[in-house]
């Protein structure tokens, strides 16, 4: 049996089925969250510039394009939160660096209705982030959803980093270190996560899943 990257790897897809635009620039599913353009547009030139990284040189070491890449920084686009991964894995930074906001200090509450969302292109995978957008951090929590049959394949995070999940409803396959795992509700894996790594629901159910993300210590913020 294949594994989920040699059955997405095997897919000839047209750009419109691929979530692509005529420039073949992958585009963000119509219920993303678009507040979080700007947020990321400005993270996104900051850390760039900090780096003394052109747009070309950013491109390819991510392997976005260069287009793409000015588009996010002026908040004129939504990008999918594929393209977010391979940006923060290029630039060494933990994820939360890109969609953190200056916040006021103390408790906070993170409403339901209030929630920012990321998702792939196609909607099938959906990412909330329950932490505060006040600053990067080391260790993220996230609840995950996944649509029936739907794959994820991940890029690799900034090395060090590691992936707690427990799935609470449905089913999952992990794809990580070169095994597979079939987990069900109740069940929670860890792995290594500075390498590809791939998820899938095998079931027609959605598959909900809870994940702490940590970085090395030494990550760059």
């Amino acid at each position: 049996m294949r594994s989920a990257v040699e059955r997405s790897a095997g897919k000839k897809r047209t750009p419109r089925a691929a979530g692509l635009d005529a420039r073949g620039h992958e585009v963000a599913h119509p219920d993303a969250a678009p507040d979080l353009a700007p947020t990321v547009g400005k993270n996104l030139r900051h850390l760039r510039s900090s780096r003394g990284l052109s747009l070309e040189k950013l491109a390819q070491a991510s392997g976005v394009s260069r287009a793409m890449l000015g588009q996010v920084e002026l908040g004129q686009s939504a990008p999918t939160i594929n393209v977010l991964w391979k940006i923060a894995r290029a630039l060494d930074v933990p994820f939360s660096a890109l969609i953190s906001s200056s916040a006021p200090r103390g408790s906070r509450v993170l409403r339901a209705a209030q929630s920012k969302r990321l998702m792939s292109h196609d909607g099938t995978f959906v990412s909330r982030a329950l932490f505060p957008f006040d600053a990067p951090r080391r260790v993220e929590f996230y609840e995950l959803r996944f649509a029936p049959r739907a794959v994820e394949l991940a890029e690799p995070h900034p090395a060090g980093t590691t992936e707690n999940l427990v799935v609470t409803a449905g089913k999952l396959e992990v794809e990580a270190g070169g095994e597979r795992h079939a987990l069900e509700a109740g069940d929670a894996i860890f792995f290594e996560a500075d390498a590809p790594h791939a998820y899938r629901n095998p079931g027609g159910k959605e598959a909900l899943v809870y994940l702490v993300m940590t970085y090395a210590e030494g990550a760059s913020h």
